[in-house]
């Protein structure tokens, strides 16, 4: 299987990018769909509707297969010989950060069930400050990953 993995090593880690790259930007707009939801649209109205499926439809055809894609092709680089040396810190700051942004999104994902029961109690203060955890998480990934600790 090592020889397969390192035949496709250069699709994988471009298509490991590539889903990283949409991942985040779905971790980056939707706690400000939430924030402009709770500061501006308020809940029971059209444009409560209206929010409700842009932020369903970010969470589940975008941010969704890109967080499962992302871990697919992570996993397979991580698999594939010579990638990672695991005698050195940035792949297991590089998988906590990981584990951690998928909590994020997971976070995220109970947060939207929150507006369609119409639950939510959470501010547009508080998602604005959830909103810089993805930022941090990122800065962590990248710096590991380039400088490799």
């Amino acid at each position: 299987m090592g020889d397969i993995l390192s035949d496709w090593y250069f699709w994988t880690k471009s298509l490991h990018i590539v889903s990283v790259i949409a991942w985040m930007a779905g971790l980056f707009y939707l706690p400000r769909l939430y924030v402009y939801h709770v500061e501006v649209v308020g809940s029971g109205n059209e444009t409560d509707d209206l929010f409700q499926t842009m932020e369903r439809r970010l969470l589940k055809a975008i941010m969704n297969p890109a967080m499962i894609s992302t871990w697919i092709f992570g996993l397979c680089l991580v698999l594939t010989p010579g990638v990672v040396g695991w005698d050195m810190i940035w792949p297991w700051t590089k998988g906590a950060s990981v584990i951690a942004m998928t909590w994020f999104h997971m976070w995220l994902a109970a947060r939207r069930k929150e507006f369609v029961s119409g639950s939510n109690t959470i501010t547009g203060r508080h998602y604005r400050m959830m909103n810089e955890v993805p930022t941090l998480l990122m800065l962590v990934i990248v710096f590991s990953v380039v400088f490799k600790f």
